[in-house]
Order: C-alpha cells, then structure tokens, then sequence
C-alpha cells in the first residue's frame, strides 16, 4: 500500500507546549515516509479542513519544525468548533470525506482537549459510517487536566508551574507590605468544571505562605471563606487567595459568570478575583490587590515544566507511531510508573471512553475545609512541574519560530460555508 498523507490539527485553547506534540507529529512522521507520504496542518483547527485550507508542512525546514518544540501558542491556528454528530450535520462530514478524498489524507491527528477527543472519534467512525477509512487519533492537551484515562494531560504541568512560581513571588511581595499596606492578593487561574490548577497554588504553603483556595468541586460558602480569611490574616498579618474561575455558589452559577455563552455553549467566565477580593474588603475591611492570570498562564513557554515539554512531544510522537501500526480512535495516555523517583510512559486510551468525559480533582486531594490541598495532591503535582526547559535567547528575548504556513494548493473548486 503507497504511502498516505496526513492531516493534524490544534484545537480549543492553546498551552505553552502543544507545538511540542505538533513537532512530535510532523518530525516522527517525516521518519516514516513509506507510510506518510506528507503531513497537512490545517489552517486554524479543524475549520482548515472543512474549508480546504491546508498548509504544506513540508515546506517548513527541519530547524523551524525543530523550534515549534520551544515555541508557544499553535504554530497553525487553533479554533473553538464542535463537529455536530452525524445526523444533526451530515453535510460537514461529506465535506470531510471530499477534502480528504481530495488530498489522499488517511491520517487524522487532532490534537485538543475533551471536545477535540469527541470530534476525533466521530472522525474515526468514518469509514463505518460513510466507507471512508481514515485513522484518527486524539493527540491530548489541556491545561485544565480533566482528560480521563490519562495521568495528567500535556499543557497542564506548565500552567501549574506557572501558578505556583506567580503565586509565591507575589505572596513575598504581599508580605512585605502588609504591616501598612496590602493584606490580601486574589489571583484568578483558568478551570470551569476541575480545580487542578488552582490546586498547583497551593504548592506556596511550602513556603509559609498562608493561601485559601477557591475550587469548583466545592461549593463556595462565603462565611466560611471570610472565617478562614480572617484567621490567616490574624495569624499572618496577610493572606492569598486562589480561586478557580469555575467556582460557583451552592445553586450552581459561577462567581464569575457574565451572562455570556461562547461558541461551545459553554458559560463565559472571568471576574471571579475582583468578586472575592471586594468581598473580603467589605466584610473585614482589607486592603486588596486582585490578579487575572487569564492568557498569561498558557502562554509562559519561558517558565515551561521540563516534564510537560517531554510528555507533550512523546504524545505527538507515539500518536504518528500507533497510526502507523494500524491503531484507530484511541488517544496517546500517560501513565505514571513512579512518583519518587518521577517515571512515566505513554499508554493508549480508547476515545469511546475520553470523549465526552471530564476528570475532576479526587475529594481525597482537597483538604477536610475545602480550602487546601493535601499532602497526596502534592506527591501528584510536584513531579508535573519538575525542571526547566528554557528557550533559546536572542537579545534577551525568546527566539521563539514564526512558520512560513504555506498554503497546499486547493483542488476542489466549491466552498464550504461553516453554520
């Protein structure tokens, strides 16, 4: 059988190492070319797909595909679109099929999260469904960490370095002022249903750093927060307050919520840090500074977790080489061997049991008040945010790639209009 081409693409928000699993895909299929003949990006997510705009990663040299493994954000473009299933939208999985046919693609890499691991799945029903065979496989990435299956998801051990390194500096500064100054810092992380990284804030009490976390998994008592507020700043003269963006109160609306749905149906949030901190200021009168981590967090290549770049290039790697092997709608998985010493190998997950699923914190990893983190979700996240992987410099910046992204000629000469 002659070689096939394939198609990857990056889904959902991005983290400061999914180009690493794009440079795992692209460099371990280059490897194979009696099996891939060339690997097509599409251009913003699996929206390139539908609408015929591939970019011909061939046309990248080694060294810029090399750099992708340091560089953050997606080097192709990324999107927020949900394939409806088959009956609601026959008519986007024919437009699949006839760009695929099209391009001679038999590959199928999405590399997201939890939606992205639903789409990947219908893609791989194809060939029962419309008698296209193509083998599609779940590339995982998340900073939310609620993949199933999976010990933890690439994109996350970053976003939690980053937490907790951003969380303790400015706890010490916080410190420093409080005796005629700020009392309280609120810092705002990403998560609307699980609260790992809220959890990674709590890495600060290693430090004597007295730090109240807020997670969605619990529901937001406002007089037991201000107890424990208060308790802390007595005892302290300050206190950190983390709170997940997801925590919500007791009938289920988010702190944060603004009324908003974004393209997923999903509820817009963001405001949960000014909500708590003026909480605290009206009820016990501290002064306060509130922080936002929001695109920071994902975003910060330059404090990356080694372990996280490793995983996150591994998962892209081993997705070409169980495609290649002649697996179907599975997902490359991490499984932790170790903890101390940290040793981990990847596995594989059936998308029938990822898509569609969503892994919360264990209760057994939030303390007894709800507002801490326990000694064994620490032995889970300290080895997710071990080493450093710093960029390369270029006049004290990070020489981060920009990809040329040339376009594969189109061949189909009708357009696709997204609904």
């Amino acid at each position: 059988m002659s070689a096939r081409n394939a198609f990857y693409a990056q889904s959902g928000g991005v983290t400061a190492v999914i180009n690493a699993s794009a440079c795992g895909v692209i460099e371990t299929a280059r490897q194979h070319p009696d099996k891939i003949a060339n690997v097509y990006a599409g251009r913003n997510g699996i929206i390139g797909a539908l609408t015929e705009d591939l970019i011909d990663t061939s046309r990248e040299s080694a060294q810029a595909i090399a750099a992708l493994r340091h560089t953050p954000s997606g080097g192709f473009g990324s999107c927020r679109y949900k394939l409806k299933s088959l009956e609601q939208n026959k008519r986007e999985y024919e437009r699949l099929i006839e760009v695929f046919k099209a391009h001679d693609i038999g590959y199928f890499f999405y590399n997201g999260g939890g939606d992205s691991a639903d789409t990947c799945y219908k893609i791989s029903q194809l060939s029962e469904t419309m008698g296209y065979p193509v083998q599609a496989i779940h590339v995982p990435k998340t900073v939310d960490n609620d993949l199933p299956i999976t010990d933890n998801c690439p994109g996350f051990g970053s976003v939690a370095k980053y937490i907790a390194v951003s969380t303790l500096e400015a706890s010490f500064d916080v410190r420093s002022m409080a005796k005629t100054s700020t009392k309280l810092f609120v810092i705002e992380v990403m998560g609307r249903h699980a609260g790992w990284i809220a959890a990674a804030g709590g890495l600060v009490e290693d430090y004597d750093i007295p730090v109240v976390i807020l997670f969605p998994e619990v529901e937001f008592d406002q007089e037991k927060f201000l107890a424990s507020v208060k308790e802390k700043v007595d005892k302290y003269d300050f206190c950190t307050v983390v709170v997940s963006e997801g925590t919500h109160w007791p009938d289920g609306r988010f702190l944060a919520e603004q009324g908003t749905r974004d393209s997923f149906g999903h509820a817009q949030l963001g405001g949960a840090a000014p909500v708590v901190a003026n909480m605290v200021k009206d009820a016990l009168g501290h002064k306060f500074h509130w922080a936002v981590a929001d695109y920071l967090q994902r975003a910060a290549r330059h404090l990356a977790s080694k372990s996280d770049v490793e995983q996150a290039y591994a998962v892209g790697k081993a997705g070409v080489e169980f495609a290649i092997a002649g697996e179907n709608a599975i997902m490359p998985a991490i499984v932790r061997t170790s903890n101390n010493p940290y040793a981990w190998k990847v596995g594989k997950a059936p998308l029938s049991e990822v898509a569609n699923v969503e892994k919360m914190m264990p209760m057994e990893f939030i303390t007894e008040d709800g507002f801490g983190i326990t000694a064994a979700c620490r032995e889970y996240l300290i080895p997710l945010i071990q080493g450093e992987d710093y960029p390369p410099y270029k006049n004290g910046m990070p020489d981060y790639v920009t990809l040329e992204n040339v376009a594969v000629p189109r061949k189909l000469s009708t357009d696709f209009e997204l609904k």
